[in-house]
C-alpha cells in the first residue's frame, strides 16, 4: 500500500463495529455480485494482495473470496463514495460470485416494472459467453456451431450480410427493422470476434485507448489488468 492509500483508509468512516459495506461489481458486465463487509485489516489485505478479502460477520473471521471454491474476485479499482462510508470494488470473478452458484447474489426479482425493464447491455456479455461455451462444448442443431463449423469464411460472409441488411434497414428509416438487423449483425460479430479468439475486453481497451479514461473520480486501489 502507498502512504496516500494509507490516509485515504484512516479517512474512511467505519460503524461502530469497526466495518463498511462493500458492493462489489463485475468489471466487464457491470453486474452487481455482492455485498459484503470490510473492516481495516481485510481492506489493507485487498489492497496489498488484489484479491478481495471481506469480514464475516457471521463467522467473525477473515475470508478471501475464493478461497474455498476457487472463484476468487480479482480486484481492478476499489472506489468509495461521497460520505465516506462505502466502497465500490470492480473486480474479474474467476466465476460465479454467490455460494449457490449463481453468477450474483442478486438473482431473485423483488419487483420489476415489464414497461421499463427491457434488457440492457449485459446481453452483450451473456451472449459473447454462450458463444464461447459452444465453442467449448458443442451442441448439436446449434446455429452458433455450424457457422464455427463453416469456417472463418462463412462467418465473414453473414457478417457482411447483415451489415448491408443494417444499411438497407437504415435506409428505409423503420427502427424496428434496424434494430432487428442490427442486433443479427451484432450477434454474427460477435461469433466473428470469438473465432478469432477476441474478447470484448480487447474491444473495450482498444475503445479506452482511443477515447481516454473516465474522468477523475475517488479511487483506494486501481489495477490494470495484467498487472495484479
Amino acid at each position: 500500500m502507498t502512504e496516500e492509500q494509507k490516509q485515504l483508509v484512516e479517512e474512511l468512516k467505519f460503524d461502530k463495529n469497526g466495518l463498511i459495506p462493500c458492493i462489489v461489481q463485475d468489471y466487464s458486465t457491470r453486474q452487481v455480485l455482492i455485498l459484503a463487509y470490510m473492516n481495516k485489516e481485510s481492506l489493507t489485505m485487498t489492497l496489498e494482495s488484489g484479491r478481495v478479502t471481506f469480514w464475516s460477520r457471521s463467522r467473525s473471521e477473515l475470508w478471501t473470496k475464493g478461497e474455498t471454491s476457487g472463484n476468487f474476485l480479482t480486484l481492478v479499482s476499489l472506489e468509495y463514495d461521497c460520505d465516506e462510508d462505502t466502497l465500490l470494488a470492480e473486480v474479474i470473478p474467476a466465476g460465479p460470485a454467490c455460494h449457490t452458484g449463481n453468477t450474483s447474489c442478486f438473482y431473485r426479482t423483488l419487483w420489476s416494472n415489464p414497461q421499463l425493464d427491457l434488457g440492457n447491455s449485459s446481453i452483450l456479455c451473456e451472449i459473447e459467453q454462450t458463444i464461447r461455451e459452444r465453442i467449448e462444448n458443442p451442441e448439436e442443431g446449434s446455429y452458433t456451431n455450424y457457422l464455427l463449423s463453416e469456417g472463418t469464411d462463412k462467418i465473414c460472409k453473414k457478417v457482411g450480410e447483415e451489415a448491408t441488411e443494417t444499411v438497407i434497414a437504415a435506409k428505409n428509416e423503420d427502427p424496428d427493422e434496424i434494430a432487428s438487423e442490427a442486433s443479427d449483425l451484432l450477434y454474427h460479430l460477435a461469433v466473428l470476434l470469438a473465432d478469432a479468439d477476441i474478447g470484448y475486453d480487447d474491444l473495450y481497451r482498444t475503445l479506452t485507448k482511443r477515447h481516454g479514461k473516465k474522468s477523475e473520480i475517488k479511487r483506494l486501489g486501481k489495477a490494470k489488468r495484467g498487472e495484479i
